[in-house]
C-alpha cells in the first residue's frame, strides 16, 4: 500500500503534534512493507526543527510552504485540487485535524475532540468555522474515522450525526520520554503542576482559585503551556509560575517532581497529561467529565471541574495523607502502561488494512 499522511501539525507543541509526531514514528518502526507519503506544508515553520526525522527507505516526505489557511479554503471551503497532487498516486490518506482534502483514495481522519461545539464561547469564530467546514467533508467522504477516545465518537454521533459504524477508538499513548525522575535544578520548592494551553476550557483559572483557597506558603503552583486564547490568565501571587511551553524531557521532569497533578479541564477528547503525569509517578486529580474518567480508571481522584471547594480537597488529601499518595502513585503507574504508541500505530495499520480490503 502507498500511505499518504498528513504531518503538517506536527511542528505546533500541542497533543495533535505529539499524536502526529508518535503516530508516524511508531508507524515506521513497525511497518516495513508499506510505503508513508507524508505531506507538509508551513509558510514558516519547517519540520527539520521538530523531533521527527524521516530515516525509513518507505518513508518519502513531500515539503511544501503553503500556509495552512490557504490549504484550508483550498480544501475545506471550496474543496477543490486533490491531494494527489501534492502526493502523487496514494491508496490511503489519513487527513490532519485542520484540513479534509479532495482524494481518489480511500479516505481516513482522526477527529480528536469536538470541543468547539460543545464550548464554542471558549474559542475565535474562525476556529470554529475551520472545523465545521472540515467536519462537513469528513462525514461526507471519510471511509473511515478514527475517534481518540470512546467518548469522543458518542460526541460524533451525537452532535454530529456521524455513523457509529466508521468510527474506529484508538487510543493515545503514552511517549517512554515520561517516566519516574525528578528535576531538582528547575523547582526549588514542593509544588502543585498543572499542565495545558492557556484557554479556558482547561479550567486554569479554578486551579488557581483552589491553590488560594489552601493557603500553601511554602508550596508553589506550576502552570505549563502556551498561551492560547480567551481571557488572559495571571496572579500576582508570587507562589504561581508561568513557565510557557516546554519541552517534553523537561515535562517529564517536572510531573515527576510535583507533589500532586491537577488537571480540572471542563472537556478532553482524551487528556494525555493525565497519563503522562501518571508515567511519572505523579498522583493525579482530574475531572469526572468527558472522556477522563475512561482515561484515568480508578488511578486518580475525580472531581467536579467546576467545583473549586471539591478541587481544593482533593490536592488537600494528596498532600496530607501520604498513604493515598502512594496509592494514587502505584495505581497511575499501572493505568500508563496500558497506554502505548506502539499499540496505537499498530491499531492503525490494522484500520489501514480493513479500509482497502
Amino acid at each position: 500500500m502507498k500511505i499518504g499522511i498528513d504531518i503538517s501539525q506536527i511542528v505546533y507543541g500541542t497533543g495533535v503534534s505529539r499524536y502526529t509526531q508518535e503516530l508516524v514514528k511508531n508507524l515506521l518502526n513497525i511497518d516495513k512493507k508499506n510505503q508513508y507519503i507524508l505531506f507538509f506544508s508551513s509558510l514558516r515553520s519547517k519540520i527539520q526543527n521538530s523531533k521527527f526525522k524521516i530515516q525509513n527507505y518507505n518513508a518519502k516526505l513531500k515539503n511544501y510552504r503553503i500556509p495552512p489557511t490557504i490549504l484550508e479554503l483550498l480544501w475545506n471551503k471550496f474543496h477543490m485540487v486533490n491531494v494527489e497532487n501534492f502526493v502523487g498516486d496514494i491508496d490511503i490518506f489519513h487527513s490532519s485535524d485542520w484540513t479534509q482534502p479532495p482524494s481518489y483514495a480511500k479516505k481516513i481522519t482522526t477527529v480528536h475532540d469536538v470541543s468547539f461545539l460543545r464550548f464554542p464561547e471558549s474559542f475565535p469564530k474562525k476556529i470554529i468555522d475551520v472545523h465545521k467546514r472540515r467536519l462537513y467533508w469528513v462525514k461526507k467522504e471519510c471511509d473511515l474515522v478514527i475517534a481518540d477516545s470512546a467518548s469522543t465518537k458518542k460526541d460524533l454521533v451525537d452532535f454530529l450525526g456521524f455513523d457509529e459504524k466508521k468510527i474506529r477508538v484508538i487510543n493515545l499513548g503514552v511517549s517512554k520520554k515520561f517516566k519516574i525522575r525528578r528535576d531538582e535544578n528547575r523547582i526549588k520548592k514542593d509544588y502543585i503542576l498543572s499542565v495545558g494551553t492557556l484557554e479556558p476550557r482547561k479550567n486554569l483559572k479554578s486551579v488557581i482559585a483552589a491553590f488560594a483557597q489552601l493557603k500553601l506558603t511554602k508550596t508553589k503552583l506550576v502552570l505549563v503551556g502556551k498561551k492560547g486564547w480567551g481571557e488572559e490568565i495571571k496572579s500576582l501571587n508570587q507562589n504561581i509560575v508561568f513557565t510557557g511551553f516546554v519541552p517534553e524531557e523537561v515535562l517529564s521532569g517536572l510531573y515527576g517532581g510535583a507533589k500532586c497533578f491537577v488537571y480540572p479541564s471542563l472537556y478532553e477528547g482524551f487528556g494525555l497529561p493525565v497519563l503522562e503525569a501518571m508515567a511519572a509517578g505523579c498522583p493525579v486529580v482530574c475531572s469526572n467529565t468527558s472522556s477522563l474518567p475512561e482515561i484515568a480508571g480508578n488511578a486518580a481522584i475525580l472531581v467536579n471541574p467546576t467545583d473549586v471547594n471539591e478541587i481544593a480537597k482533593a490536592i488537600k488529601t494528596i498532600l496530607e495523607n501520604k498513604n493515598i499518595s502512594s496509592q494514587l502513585k502505584e495505581k497511575g503507574l499501572n493505568q500508563a502502561k496500558q497506554f502505548t504508541w506502539e499499540k496505537t500505530a499498530r491499531e492503525t495499520l490494522e484500520i489501514y488494512k480493513e479500509i482497502v480490503c
